[in-house]
This record gives structure tokens, sequence and C-alpha cells, in this order.
């Protein structure tokens, strides 16, 4: 064996084994980049010198690794009788489980079988995250499967393990297993679907939370799914409102920030024999001056259910609301009715809140061709030079640039389009 070949992927290869990023990718490259450099230059003995089967003359782990990864598929096979002595390199075995040499491929999987019995829950990770990155390749199915069936049918450590998973795949498996299996309690999903940062897993957890609470679901269920920051897992934990018998505790989440805890929270008190509309209309009929009484998302959720003969006097009365929020949302529920008139809107271009000024911007957006030229507020003042005034803050910025960005549109229908008119 060259000494380059050895000391080229040396460093490599013990990142590898002690864990590295973290990312299985590694093993993968590392087999990609060993046998190319192989065939550059290096080369590994024939099969029959080495290895040679003399136990008092084993292989060395950089030494089995540049065989597991060569380009001769009977050294690759002839080095897997090895792995036994170095289990750190059995994610390369999980790469030959593909390996388009059908004898590597089956003494490969052979290897894996006996191996995995004996691998402890946090190499158990590793193996799995590789196989699921070479699972889409034409013959990686095998591996995957057999690490996954090790996952559904082995200890309850191995999947618990994987919970924390720093690799995506492999953290959303063991959920989808953990939840399959009934490993993990209520309580514990809910727990994990009101905090973890992945949505696909929250929303797992989340529904199997509730289908594991059985009957009216314990409080303790209830109270994590509620108070979650994504909006996905409150609206589930208003669902589960209704079989727990508090039905009327679903009246604070008609004005929730997400518009499906809205529509759930709507649906859980009609269940219940309370319209929601008329609780929005109470909500918004405090009208301007009561800056406490009226929640910020009341006046979305008004036009979400409302009746736009009725509703559409007070959504304009609340455009002038001194609270910013309430604003935004009576201007989120004018465009959501259908009830837009640019000329009314415009002058909120200028309005103080960049909530608003977005809002304002997305509403009037299908409506600039039908913006009179007069119609629009006074353009923004220069920004004095860098030199001379430090720049504006980050939300004055922000609502400059949505003001800009809606009366360019608006310029732009009052210029001659000569496109549009099919003029060359």
């Amino acid at each position: 064996m060259t000494s380059s070949a050895f000391d080229g992927v040396l460093h490599r290869l013990a990142r590898a084994i002690d864990g590295g990023d973290g990312d299985p990718g590694a093993w993968i490259t590392l087999d990609e980049d060993i046998r190319a450099l192989l065939r550059r230059g290096g080369d590994v003995p024939a099969t029959p010198a080495w290895p040679s089967g003399d136990p008092a003359q084993p292989p060395t782990t950089p030494e089995l690794a540049l065989a597991l990864c060569g380009p001769d598929g009977r050294v690759r096979e002839a080095s897997l009788r090895y792995v036994s002595r170095s289990p750190a390199l059995l994610p390369l075995v999980v790469i030959r489980c593909s390996d388009w040499a059908a004898p590597v491929r089956e003494r490969a999987r052979a290897v894996l079988r006996e191996e995995l019995p004996g691998v402890t829950p946090e190499a158990l990770g590793a193996l799995v995250a590789v196989a699921l990155r070479t699972g889409d390749r034409l013959r990686g199915d095998s591996a995957r499967e057999a690490l996954t069936l090790a996952l559904r049918e082995g200890p309850a450590s191995g999947v618990t393990a994987q919970l924390g998973s720093g690799d995506r795949a492999v953290r959303r498996l063991a959920h989808r297993i953990a939840v399959d299996r009934g490993i993990l309690s209520p309580t514990r999903l809910a727990e994990i679907a009101a905090r973890g940062p992945d949505v696909i897993v929250q929303d797992l957890c989340a529904t199997a939370a509730l289908a594991a609470a059985g009957g009216p679901p314990d409080p303790a269920v209830l109270a994590p799914l509620l108070s979650a920051r994504q909006g996905r897992v409150r609206a589930a934990g208003v669902t589960g409102l209704r079989r727990a018998g508090r039905a009327r505790e679903a009246e604070r989440f008609l004005y929730d920030r997400s518009a499906l805890v809205r529509a759930c929270a709507r649906y859980v008190l009609r269940q219940a024999g309370t319209e929601p509309l008329s609780l929005y209309r109470a909500a918004c009929a405090a009208g301007p001056g009561t800056a406490d009484k009226v929640p910020p998302y009341a006046p979305v959720g008004l036009a979400e259910c409302g009746e736009r003969a009725v509703d559409v006097p007070v959504l304009w009365e609340l455009i002038g609301h001194e609270r910013p929020e309430v604003r935004a949302g009576a201007v989120a529920g004018l465009r959501l009715l259908d009830a837009v008139r640019p000329q009314r809107l415009v002058p909120l271009l200028d309005d103080s809140s960049p909530r608003v000024v977005r809002e304002t911007a997305r509403a009037l957006h299908p409506w600039a061709d039908h913006t009179p030229a007069h119609a629009g507020p006074a353009r923004p003042v220069a920004v004095p030079a860098p030199s001379t005034a430090p720049p504006p803050p980050a939300d004055e910025s922000r609502a400059l640039s949505a003001r800009a960005w809606l009366l360019g549109i608006v310029g732009s229908v009052r210029r001659p389009d000569r496109a549009r008119r099919g003029g060359s």
C-alpha cells in the first residue's frame, strides 16, 4: 500500500470515525474519494497477497478502510471479513450493501446482519443516517430496510437515543417509530410538539399526543399544545378542547395570529352551539377610542366568517383605530372581503406603523391599475447623505420600502405600456 494513499485519507478517516461534524455524507464522500485516489495511482495488493488471513497480521483500521473502498471488488469482498475487528467502519459496510458487485453486496448485507445486535444505540444512529442517505440508490433499499427494522423491533433505547439526533432524516424516522411503538407518553409527545425545532415532528407528535390521550385529554397534554409557538400545534390543542369538554375556552383562540387556529376555534365553538360571528362582531364593535378592548386579530377573524354587507362598515371604522395592529387587521379584513377602496386606503401608506404599511401595500397591489394619479400620498423625503445622518431605523426603512414598492407599481401603470397595447 502506497504511503501517499494512506496519508491522504488518514485525517479524514479519523474525523469520520470520531463523528466529525455529524454529517453522514462524510462517509459517502470518503468512499468515493478513496476509490478515485486509488484509481489514479495507489494500488491495493491483490486478494491472495492481502488480506492474507493471518491472525497475527490483521489490517489496521486505515488499511481496512482503504480496502473496503478500493476499486477492486475482490479486495472489497475479502476485506469485509475483518470488519468485526473494526466496528467503527460499519458505515462503510452499509455503503457496500448497495455495491454494484453482487458478491460484495451480498457479503456486506450478511456482515451487517451479524454485527447489528452488538451495535450501541449511539452507533446505530450513525448507521441509520448513512443508510437513509444511500437508500435511494439502485440497490440501497436493503440496508435501509434492515436498519429501520432494527429500530422497529430492537430495544426501545435504540429509538429514544435517536430522538435528539442531529440528522433530520434520522430524527423524523425515530419519532415515527416511537409513535408507532407507543414508546412516548402523551405528555412527552405534547412537549416535543410544543418545543421541538422540526415542524414535521411537531405535527406528528401533536396528532399522536391527542390520539394517545384517549377519552378526554388530560390538561397536562393540552397545556403544552395550546401554548406552542407553532400555529399547527396550537390548532391541534384547540381541537382537543372539544373532546376535553372545554369548548368555551376556544373563544380566546378566535383572535389567534394563526388563521388555522382561528378556523379550528370557530369549529369547536360551533360544535358547542356558540356562533363565533356574534363574538367577532361584539369584539370589533368597541371601535376607535377603546384601545384595550379590540383584540388585534378580531378584524381579520370577522372578515373570515362575516358578511360583506354587514361587516365592511365596521372594518372601515377600525382603520382609524389607535392601535396599529388593529388598523392592520382591519385592512387585511377589507382585502379578504374584497371591499378595498383605493382612494380611502392609499393614505395609510404614510402610516407610522410598518405593519399597517405592509398590509395596505398588499391590499392595494391588485388595485394599482385603478389608483388615480392624484390619490397617492406625498413622496417620502430624500434621506440625508450617510456622512451627515445615521441610517433610518429598521422599522422606518421597511415602511419606506413598502411605500416605495407600491408607489412604483402605481407609477408604472400611469405610464403608457406599449407592450400591453400591442405596440411595437
